[in-house]
C-alpha cells in the first residue's frame, strides 16, 4: 500500500511539473531547460522548502537578481532609444518604467501569481508581492538561458508593448515625491500624522494618516501600509493643488 502510495504521489508530481512547465514556456515564448529555477521564482518564504543540500531557498535572491537584470537591460534600451537624452532624463525614465506602480502591473498581466507556492492564503499578500515575483521570474529566465535570452524577453515582451516613452514623460510614479518637492521650492511645511486605526479587515491591518501643509490638514487617507496610506493622500493633496503646482 506505502508502495502504491508512492507511485501515485510521483505521477501526481509529474503531471504538476508538466502542467506548470507548459504554462511557463507559454509565457516565455521558449521551452525552459531547467525548469527548477522558475519553481524557486514562485517560491514563497513561507514554504519553508530546502534544495538538495538542504538549505532554504525562496524567491528573494532571485528578486535581487531580476531587479539588477531588469535595470541593465532598460537602462541600455533608453541609451540606445533616446540619444539625446542626459543623465538625469535616463535615471528618471528608468525609474518610471521599474517602479512598483509598474512592476505589480506586470506581475499582475502574466498572472504570475497562480505559481506562488505559500502557506499563507493569497489573500494575505500585499499588493508588492506580484512585482516581486516578477523580479524574480527575469532572474530565474537570466539564470536558465543567459543575458542574451533573458534581454530578448524583457526587450519583446516588457518593452515594445509596454513602454511607451512619450506617455511615460509624462506619467507621475510618487506623488509623495512631488508634493514634497514643490513645498520644499515654496518653502512650506509638510507632514505625515498616522492616526490609530483599529479597522482590520479579511485579517489585514489599515493604516491612517492625515497630511498637514503649514500645519492645516490638506487630505487624509487609509491603506495597508503606512507607505501607501502616504502615497494616497499625497495624490489627493496633489489634486487640491494641482494648478499651483503644475504652475511652478
Amino acid at each position: 500500500m506505502n508502495f502504491l502510495k508512492k507511485i501515485v504521489s510521483k505521477n501526481s508530481r509529474s503531471l504538476e511539473d508538466g502542467i506548470f512547465f507548459d504554462k511557463i514556456s507559454k509565457i516565455l515564448g521558449f521551452k525552459p531547460q531547467n525548469i527548477i529555477f522558475y519553481k524557486k521564482a514562485f517560491t514563497h518564504r513561507s514554504a519553508n522548502q530546502l534544495d538538495a543540500d538542504g538549505k532554504p531557498f525562496n524567491y528573494e535572491r532571485l528578486e535581487f537578481l531580476g531587479d539588477a537584470m531588469l535595470g541593465s537591460v532598460i537602462a541600455s534600451f533608453l541609451y540606445k532609444k533616446v540619444p539625446e537624452g542626459d543623465e538625469g532624463y535616463l535615471t528618471k525614465m528608468r525609474s518610471k518604467i521599474v517602479s512598483r506602480e509598474h512592476l505589480n502591473e506586470l506581475g499582475r498581466d502574466f498572472n504570475l501569481i497562480q505559481f506562488v507556492e505559500s502557506k499563507i492564503s493569497q489573500s494575505n499578500f500585499g499588493e508588492n508581492i506580484h512585482g516581486n515575483i516578477f523580479e524574480a521570474f527575469i532572474g530565474a529566465i537570466y539564470l536558465d538561458k543567459g543575458f542574451d535570452a533573458c534581454e530578448k524577453f524583457i526587450e519583446t515582451k516588457i518593452l515594445k508593448p509596454y513602454v511607451d516613452i512619450a506617455k511615460m514623460e509624462g506619467k507621475i510614479t510618487s506623488y509623495k515625491s512631488l508634493l514634497i518637492e514643490w513645498c520644499q521650492k515654496e518653502k512650506k511645511s509638510f507632514h505625515f500624522n498616522f492616526i490609530e486605526d483599529n479597522g482590520i479587515e479579511e485579517g489585514i491591518k489599515f493604516f491612517s494618516v492625515k497630511l498637514t501643509i503649514d500645519n492645516k490638514v490638506v487630505a487624509k487617507a487609509r491603506a495597508t501600509s503606512k507607505k501607501k496610506a502616504e502615497e494616497k493622500a499625497s495624490q489627493r493633496a496633489y489634486f487640491a493643488f494641482q494648478e499651483k503646482i503644475e504652475s511652478k
